[in-house]
């Protein structure tokens, strides 16, 4: 199991991102926290193997409909184990 912070930028507030990447999240075994960041963007703490992480990868980076991604980042860390995918805030 891998455990990656993805930080999101672009227009992903106010468009339904969080509960798209839940929905993202379920289709792909993934499991973690998304939430929206002050600053405008959202960050995403997701543990998946490396196959799903990239196939959630690249549905995060189109994002849903109204949503625009300018710029993401993506961070490994510590393995961390979740239950479930959750949306914060």
């Amino acid at each position: 199991m891998i455990t990656r912070r993805y930080i999101i930028q672009g227009r992903v507030q106010g468009v339904g991102f969080r509960y798209f990447a839940r929905k993202m999240a379920e289709a792909f075994d993934v499991s973690g926290t998304v939430r929206n960041v002050p600053d405008g963007s959202v960050e995403i703490v997701a543990s998946a193997t490396e196959a799903n992480h990239r196939s959630f990868r690249e549905q995060i980076g189109i994002g849903p409909s109204g949503a625009r991604v300018d710029r993401m980042n993506v961070q490994d860390l510590d393995p961390v184990r979740f239950d479930g995918f959750g949306v914060i805030g």
